[in-house]
């Protein structure tokens, strides 16, 4: 047994009936501790080569979720390949781990900015914030993501089409982007481009929970085989 799968297996799992706030805050004292032991004995290439490769689905889960504790954007594209595993665990954790690292932008300081935009009550606060964070980090996808779902919530469905294809322009496996999209074009009565949007979503991402049964009800409205 590696030492990467061996860390791993000592975190704790949350079972059923674990409240999951509690379970998180009394978590997080392990989770940090495996994330310092990746840190000290993995580079990321290496995490990358067993998330690709490994024949051991649980070498390669121990993988994703090591890459969303220290990830960056360099690993994208392995941990996008990822959601495509034949291990349904393997799946689940690249899942989780892609979207830290969507969040977590290039590492500095985007990541807790945009969480503490997010924080704010207001729509109009989340998105004046996501404003300012893409002024300053013009190619940081998840902002731009974050804002398009601000516009949503206010009806601004042309403003959220504008940012989720800027969100696919820069991070082109952005299963959330492409899915939201198609969202603003069921809003604007657009089923066919809806059908394409949410059709790309699937092919970035075949676990998203409920879009194969929309799509086939969308399909099935218009006809299409």
């Amino acid at each position: 047994m590696s030492l990467l799968v061996e860390a791993f297996d000592n975190l704790p799992r949350r079972g059923l009936a674990d409240d999951p706030d509690l379970f998180h805050a009394g978590a997080e004292a392990a989770v940090a501790e495996f994330r310092q032991l990746v840190r000290e004995r993995y580079i990321e290439g290496t995490l990358v080569r067993i998330l690709a490769s490994h024949q051991d689905p649980h070498h390669r889960q121990a993988a994703a979720v090591a890459l969303g504790l220290v990830g960056t954007m360099a690993s994208n594209a392995a941990v996008a390949s990822a959601l495509r595993d034949e291990d349904e665990q393997v799946r689940t954790a690249a899942v989780e781990s892609i979207w830290e690292i969507w969040f977590r932008g290039d590492g500095s300081r985007q990541g807790r900015e945009l969480r503490q935009v997010l924080g704010q009550q207001e729509t109009d606060q989340r998105l004046a914030g996501c404003d300012e964070l893409i002024r300053e980090y013009p190619d940081f996808a998840e902002a731009y993501n974050q804002r398009a779902i601000q516009h949503f919530i206010r009806g601004a469905y042309t403003q959220a089409v504008s940012d989720c294809e800027a969100v696919l322009r820069l991070n082109p496996y952005h299963f959330g982007a492409a899915a939201g999209l198609g969202q603003c074009y069921l809003r604007m009565n657009k089923p066919r481009a809806a059908i394409r949007a949410f059709a790309h979503a699937l092919d970035l991402n075949p676990s998203l929970p409920n879009l194969q049964d929309v799509l086939k009800t969308l399909r099935d409205s218009l006809g299409d085989a």
